[in-house]
């Protein structure tokens, strides 16, 4: 299947409510507003295809950089390559769901997120952030280095109320995910989350969200996921 005839698949499976939904939270054109279920039978032809990802991710279109990371070759990009898709990454849907799922399957998810955690950019940070929670709910406890997963938790109690607000959102996202799906960490993380507290996130012209780590690990809990781990993280 060739790039027109996946731009022409994706126009005609877009929907009015589902462009609008996108927009909402921080989308804009061009774009279809595909439902990322209504990705899925294209997905399957396609499978794996990296030269289509980069020409889909190209676009600027919302829908094609998003089917981009579905049918994108982790394993065949570099650092490079990663910088470049989060340079096009101009909201957080991008940056967290599509770049960080991506790098989440490579092997330097990691070393990449680090250093997206530590350059001040608010979308990169939140890729960073969202892409150790990815790492973090699928691959086992042994791939992760303890004291590092220790300090980024110490890191999230020193500066997650003064960060950016989208970082804001996806670092008390890492402290739920570790305390749910990293073991050897949860009583420090459920410590931690009780400390930080309740996590006030803006949202421009909508009303701030007011997100509680302590409390989603405690339902998490209640509802028998201690150690949830997932089996794929794109779906």
């Amino acid at each position: 299947m060739d790039f027109e005839t996946v731009m022409r698949e994706l126009e005609a499976l877009g929907k009015e409510r589902t462009k609008k939904m996108y927009i909402s939270n921080g989308a804009h054109d061009p774009l279809f507003g595909v439902a990322t279920g209504a990705m899925k039978p294209i997905a399957k032809k396609i499978k794996i295809n990296q030269s289509l990802a980069e020409e889909l991710y190209a676009t600027g279109n919302y829908d094609a950089m998003y089917f981009a990371g579905i049918i994108a070759d982790p394993k065949a990009m570099n650092e490079s390559d990663f910088d470049r898709w989060m340079d096009g990454a101009y909201f957080y849907m991008l940056s967290d769901y599509v770049v960080a799922v991506t790098l989440s399957e490579s092997d330097i998810a990691q070393d990449v997120s680090d250093k997206w955690i530590a350059s001040g950019n608010e979308l990169r940070m939140s890729g960073g952030w969202s892409c150790y929670c990815w790492l973090l709910g699928n691959r086992k406890d042994n791939e992760f280095s303890e004291s590092k997963i220790f300090n980024l938790l110490d890191f999230v109690k020193d500066t997650i109320h003064d960060s950016p607000e989208r970082t804001k959102s996806a670092m008390n996202n890492f402290l739920y995910t570790v305390g749910i799906s990293y073991l050897p960490l949860h009583e420090k993380a459920v410590e931690t989350a009780k400390e930080v507290g309740i996590v006030e996130v803006k949202r421009g012209m909508k009303k701030s969200s007011f997100l509680n780590a302590y409390e989603s690990i405690q339902k998490e809990i209640d509802r028998g996921k201690l150690g949830f781990k997932r089996k794929y993280v794109r779906c």
